[in-house]
């Protein structure tokens, strides 16, 4: 049997973090499954879920534990089964507009008004090509719940485009 854990991992980026993962792991005969793992404003950002075999989870944790004398700050939870994942529809929803502060709370507070739950969200802020003015850029995956009348959220989700004067498109 084997133990997965999800793992958040922040650091000073440079050369060599993913390589110290991947070796703790292979060294407890664990498995990489996933991950997002990227580089912003000089610092290392991660998110994995791996599994080990239950016989090497205490020393795979004082393994990630060693590491933090290497200036990764690491948070380990076991991952748990997520039950009622049938009775849920992937949605993704993408929205493009001038930037403001604000946008990304306007949109949530709609999604978890009608219980959707964000799997992946994907911003950045690019230049306009023509004015030059800052394009706020968002690509989201959600999980709508089966009995959530999308009407009723596309509804919503329309009239704070139009307030924000953004384009949002959520698509099955």
């Amino acid at each position: 049997m084997s133990t997965s854990f999800v793992l958040t991992v922040v650091s000073k980026d440079h050369p060599g973090i993913v390589e110290t993962l991947s070796k703790l792991l292979e060294e407890h005969g664990g498995n990489w499954t996933e991950s997002s793992m990227l580089s912003m404003a000089g610092q290392f950002a991660g998110i994995l879920l791996a599994s080990v075999p239950d016989r090497q989870v205490e020393a795979f944790v004082k393994g990630l534990a060693r590491l933090e004398s290497q200036g990764m700050q690491i948070v380990a939870k076991r991952a748990v089964a997520v039950p009622g994942l049938a009775a849920q529809r992937e949605f993704t929803l993408d929205l493009v507009g001038q930037d403001r502060p604000g946008i990304v709370h306007d949109i949530t507070r709609i999604l978890a008004k009608h219980q959707v739950n964000v799997q992946e969200l994907e911003t950045h802020c690019q230049s306009a090509s023509m004015s030059g003015e800052s394009l706020f850029l968002a690509h989201a995956r959600l999980l709508i719940p089966a009995d959530t009348p999308i009407e009723d959220l596309q509804d919503e989700l329309e009239d704070l485009a139009n307030e924000l004067m953004v384009d949002i498109k959520l698509e099955e």
